[in-house]
Parts: C-alpha cells; sequence; structure tokens
C-alpha cells in the first residue's frame, strides 16, 4: 500500500489576501490564490469579477483533521461552495449531506446553507477531489491529478483516519491512487467497501441534485452507507 501519511507534502504558509477574505484554514488546503490550474485561474478570475462578494477560491477541507471519518466530494458547486467558502455549503447537495450527518450523530447544531450557521461536525471531516470550481463542474484530467497532493497531504494530516467516504466515482478513483489500491480490484459500485491497510473505503453516488432527480441515488442509499459506517466505527 502507498503510505500517503508519510509521502504527502503540505502546500507552504498562508498569507493575507488584498481583498479582504482570510487565508485557508489548513496548511493542507491550497493558497486562495493558486496557481496550478490556468483554466480554473481563468474562470475563477471571471467569477471574482461577476460576482465579488463571492468566496471564489479554492474551498479548503472543513472539520477536525483529528477525525476518524473522511467525506471526499468532486469539486465545489459554482452557487454552493464556491460562494460560500465551505464545503457543500449552498446547494442541495449540502442538504442531504449534512442532514444524514445530523442523523447519524456525525455533525451537530442545524444546516442553515450559510458557513456561520453553527454547524459543527462530530468525529468527521469534508474535504473535495479539486479544490476550486470548474467550468460546467467538469474537471479535466490534469486538473485532478493536480489537485490530488492536497488531498494526500490532508490524508496525510488525520492520523486518527479510519473511514473515507468517496462521494462519486471521480473521488472513488482519486482515492485509489493514494490509498495504493488497484482499479480492478476496488471498482466503484455504490455501498462498496475496500480495504487499504487500516482505512476503509466507501463507495457512494454523489448527493448532487441531478442524481436524487432521475432516482440514481435515493435518500434511504444515501443513509444505509453512513449507517454502516457509523456501525463500523462504533
Amino acid at each position: 500500500m502507498t503510505n500517503s501519511r508519510t509521502r504527502a507534502a503540505a502546500s507552504g504558509p498562508r498569507k493575507s489576501d488584498s481583498d479582504g477574505h482570510p487565508p485557508a484554514a489548513h496548511p493542507t488546503d491550497p493558497d486562495r490564490d493558486c496557481p496550478l490550474c490556468p483554466r480554473l485561474v481563468d474562470f475563477r478570475t471571471t467569477q471574482r469579477a461577476r460576482e465579488p462578494s463571492w468566496f471564489n477560491a479554492p474551498v479548503p477541507s472543513f472539520g477536525d483533521p483529528d477525525a476518524r471519518l473522511l467525506i471526499v466530494g468532486l469539486a465545489p458547486g459554482l452557487q454552493g461552495a464556491n460562494r460560500t467558502g465551505r464545503p457543500f455549503t449552498g446547494d442541495y447537495a449540502g442538504e442531504l449531506l449534512y442532514g444524514t450527518l445530523l442523523k447519524y450523530g456525525f455533525a451537530n447544531g442545524r444546516f442553515e446553507a450559510r458557513p456561520d450557521d453553527g454547524l459543527t461536525l462530530v468525529d468527521c471531516r469534508i474535504s473535495n477531489a479539486v479544490r476550486c470550481v470548474p467550468p460546467q463542474n467538469k474537471p479535466l484530467p490534469a486538473e485532478i491529478n493536480q489537485c490530488r497532493n492536497f488531498l494526500g497531504a490532508s490524508i496525510a494530516a488525520m492520523p486518527r483516519l479510519r473511514s473515507i467516504v468517496a462521494l462519486g466515482r471521480i473521488s472513488h478513483d482519486t482515492l485509489l491512487k493514494l490509498l495504493g489500491l488497484r482499479a480492478v480490484a476496488a471498482p466503484f459500485a455504490h455501498g462498496a467497501v475496500h480495504q487499504a491497510g487500516g482505512i476503509r473505503l466507501y463507495d457512494s453516488y454523489h448527493c448532487s441534485r441531478y442524481n436524487t432527480n432521475t432516482g440514481v441515488l435515493t435518500t434511504e442509499m444515501f443513509h444505509a452507507v453512513f449507517a454502516r459506517v457509523k456501525a463500523d466505527l462504533d
């Protein structure tokens, strides 16, 4: 197994930016003006000019690095996390995800789709495979590869990590590379569980409105994944 905890490198120190936004909350997150993906930089610049009050930056992970559970999504939504600055906050996917986390004890408080709603995570952390919003919500393979180092650093910074939930195939695939699993031995399937050393990887269809509207993912299917995670951690 590839040991991402020892080989993943954290990004450099933070500095305050000129428009008054705070720096990323954790050194495993990219800087606000991360230059690594030119297409995403151009899109981010356009969005900052169009919606100057939005977050419009790489979205940092949310939750305690000492948690045992990590949830990995695809990328920030344009009017969701890209607007609010917190993963899965501001669009439908967050309503289903945070409602589920509250149901199974991985969150406390009340989710009101804004980063100052007071919601806290319990033994849980949320991140994305790609930290910047991509055009049409579709990151390119090179952008996924470029951002993988940040996810690897996030995993390396979680000393008690035991469970990872991959929301969607792209998240699953990028996690296979970080955990040293072969795709043929750990194919993506909703509800599947794969073992990587001391970490269990749980697969789920992404909790997007498209998947729920088309019946690809039901609330019951989504709950079943987290019910199993909860039972295994307990």
